[in-house]
């Protein structure tokens, strides 16, 4: 073992002499000791940490006048759109004050009643509601709470009408829907296998779909798709909206291809379906949506897929033969635009049955009306603005009524109706807040990366000029994986950081979904470097064009956008002023050892393969830290409830960084900030506001924007 030397104020952290050569490379890790939270010398290291972080916070000018903007600005509360189950509406709001949102039901005399409020069950906060799946008939209604940020969600079933728990508790059911029989008298739904039927470090995985009828044990339930597939595997069981067609996906951790199998449940037993493959072993996304037997569209089939088209599109085929080789393109793929979403409108109101179809065209929403027979394109759905639509939804019985979210940079999501009959677009719930916001400008731009592909990026500042008038302080934000787009949303920390005079910029990476599958396949394994290089180029971008300069210009970003920013400050340190990295990933040799990092070598690769683990390794941003460099001012959030991504990660890159900077302590720090009883996702409104106003007035200090 031997002794640190970091700069004084930086607590001591021991760097031991550990390196190991894997598939002929060499591999120091001098901080593995940081892997073990409930070590004493981890624990002391980071007990120092969290009074370096106080000590140096209370020196920030601002921070306490920028929470309060931070806070009013998050006053909008939030509506979701209404699931409808007959005349009943079950939706989540949460008013201006709450922490959290709440789940409500509205009948049909229009009686408003509270479902699962998340602060009454635990007036601490810490407690988040995951998901709500409501009977066919609206009496009953599952609901998934987990405590701690932990996402270990625990299912039960209350009676709507009188609020009684009916069913459950049922643990160990992260990330599962629940998929209801058309009886209400039992559902299907993903569940691990019990602890003590798999190794400690496999207790994540291994899940399978089960049939749970009411009333009974768990215990009981009938296994009915999972056996024999990868640890890794995800499954989700839905049903049609009619009860008939039971249809399972499977897709190897959080790859977007999917193995797709169906069943007709007509006549048989629930418990026994007899699966048919109608895709299997194929690079491709594939979701099939069975037309009611009530319906025009009875004994077809409508098919999403991504094969042969990467940025999808709608075939249709009987119910009985839904295969590939018998689809007939509906809708086919669109050059430049994804389809993220459709819904069928095919009620008796309607002259014949309609296809809503919700796309992204290069990160910006869409929603095309087709006729739902032949697939002509009848018109769009008329939308507020240039922004985002989100959570498409319609009845069940098809109707004329669609209703979805729409937000942008400056508008807080709110709801919309559509009527099929009028073609018009009318608002449905506001947002329950209105706090005052500051007028944006928005312009999107294209810009050239390292390899000459054409990238774009969203830039938010409050001039209507599309050139600046001098550099301003500049947040850089990415993300660049697991085909998720970064379109545009109503942002506290954008909007806060443009009013005090400086620019937002969102840029949308490869191993995003703005351009579809090859977009985000050109950003996976090998191809890694290319989110870097996209990002280092939006940055470089940014600078010529005189909208800031190095000095100005901060970057954040969370999760995979944590590795990001990671490999940003330690790629281009020169190019970076001050970084946010939030719930990063950061070493890639050992990821996929913690949390949930082996359901992603499907993204990342893995270092048992020797050809991965030589890129891992390469971008690996623990394992490119080196003695003398001048790096940014960096801020680590992390938070100790945290089971998907591991803090480790956090503080080994924090520990190195501190031994290696040449940076003046005073001017360029290197922080940690933990936080208790919350986790990677969902928290309390208050808390989430004491995170963002933390990030945001660590990175104005460093990046010369004046907070008033």
């Amino acid at each position: 073992m031997t002794s640190s030397h970091p700069a004084a104020p930086y607590p001591q952290a021991s760097r031991d002499e550990i390196t190991e050569t894997i598939h002929g490379l060499t591999i120091s890790d001098p901080y593995r000791w940081l892997e073990d939270p409930a070590a004493p010398q981890t624990k002391s290291w980071s007990a120092a940490q969290d009074e370096l972080f106080e000590k140096t916070r209370a020196g920030w000018e601002g921070h306490r006048r920028l929470r309060a903007r931070i806070a009013e600005l998050s006053a909008t509360g939030a509506i979701d759109p209404p699931v409808w189950r007959g005349d009943r509406s079950f939706f989540t709001r949460r008013l201006p004050d709450q922490e959290h949102a709440v789940l409500l039901t509205v009948d049909e005399s229009g009686a408003e009643r509270v479902l699962v409020d998340p602060i009454a069950l635990d007036p601490a906060g810490t407690t988040t509601l995951d998901g709500w799946y409501p009977s066919p008939s609206g009496r009953l209604i599952a609901y998934q709470i987990s405590e701690g940020g932990t996402e270990e969600s625990v299912t039960r079933i209350m009676n709507v009408a009188t609020g009684e728990v009916v069913d459950g508790p049922i643990d160990r059911t992260r990330y599962t829907e629940v998929s209801w029989l058309a009886d209400d008298s039992g559902y299907y739904f993903t569940r691990r296998l019990a602890p003590e039927l798999v190794p400690p470090n496999e207790a994540q995985f291994h899940r399978r779909v089960y049939l749970h009828r009411l009333g009974t044990s768990p215990d009981q339930d009938a296994l009915v798709f999972g056996e024999g597939t990868k640890l890794t595997c995800y499954h989700h069981a839905s049903i049609s909206a009619d009860g008939r067609w039971l249809q399972v996906s499977s897709s190897e951790g959080t790859e977007p291809n999917n193995d797709v199998y169906l069943a007709d449940l007509s006549g048989a037993d629930p418990a026994a379906p007899a699966f048919k493959p109608v895709q299997v072993g194929v690079a491709a996304t594939t979701y099939l949506y069975p037309g009611r037997e009530d319906s025009p569209l009875a004994g077809r089939v409508l098919v999403f897929t991504t094969l042969d088209a990467p940025r999808g599109r709608i075939c249709t085929a009987s119910t009985h033969n839904p295969v590939p080789d018998a689809w007939q393109v509906l809708i086919p793929e669109d050059a430049e635009a994804v389809i993220e979403n459709l819904t069928v409108l095919d009620g008796p109101e309607v002259e014949r049955p309609l296809l809503l179809v919700a796309r992204i065209r290069h990160a910006i929403s869409e929603i095309t009306v087709h006729d739902a027979v032949t697939g002509e394109r009848l018109g769009f759905v008329p939308l507020p603005s240039v922004g985002t639509v989100a959570s498409l939804t319609s009845r069940r019985s098809g109707g004329h009524e669609a209703w979805f979210s729409y937000t942008d940079f400056g508008t807080p999501p709110r709801v919309y109706r559509y009527d099929a009959r009028t073609g018009e677009t009318a608002l449905w719930a506001d947002t329950p807040g209105q706090p005052h916001t500051p007028t944006v400008h928005t312009r999107q731009v294209e810009y050239a990366s390292t390899d000459g592909t054409i990238v774009r990026m969203f830039i938010v500042s409050g001039e209507p000029k599309d050139a600046p008038d001098r550099p301003r302080p500049t947040l850089l934000y990415g993300y660049g994986g697991f085909n998720i787009s970064l379109p545009p949303e109503y942002t506290v920390s954008a909007l806060s950081w443009v009013e005090a005079g400086g620019v937002y910029a969102v840029a949308n990476l490869r191993g995003g979904g703005e351009e579809g599958e090859l977009w985000h396949r050109a950003g996976t394994f090998g191809n890694k470097q290319n989110v870097f290089d996209d990002f280092h180029a939006a940055a470089q971008y940014l600078i010529d064009q005189g909208w800031t300069t190095p000095d100005q210009l901060a970057i954040h970003g969370g999760s995979n956008g944590g590795l990001l920013v990671g490999a940003a400050l330690t790629q281009h340190p020169e190019r970076y002023r001050a970084v946010a990295c939030s719930a990063p990933l950061l070493d890639m040799v050992r990821y996929e050892l913690f949390g949930l990092g082996e359901s992603w070598t499907v993204e990342y690769g893995s270092a048992a393969d020797p050809e991965q683990l030589a890129d891992l390794f390469a971008y690996s941003p623990v394992h490119n830290v080196h003695e003398g460099v001048e790096y940014p001012a960096v801020l680590f959030t992390v938070f100790d409830g945290d089971t998907r991504v591991d803090p480790f990660h956090a503080r080994k890159l924090c520990a190195a960084l501190q031994w290696a900077t040449s940076g003046d302590p005073a001017q360029r720090p290197i922080l940690l900030r933990r936080e208790t009883g919350v986790g990677h996702g969902a928290r309390a409104v208050s808390r989430r506001i004491d995170v963002i106003a933390d990030t945001m007035a660590f990175l104005a200090n460093h990046a010369e924007l004046a907070l008033g």
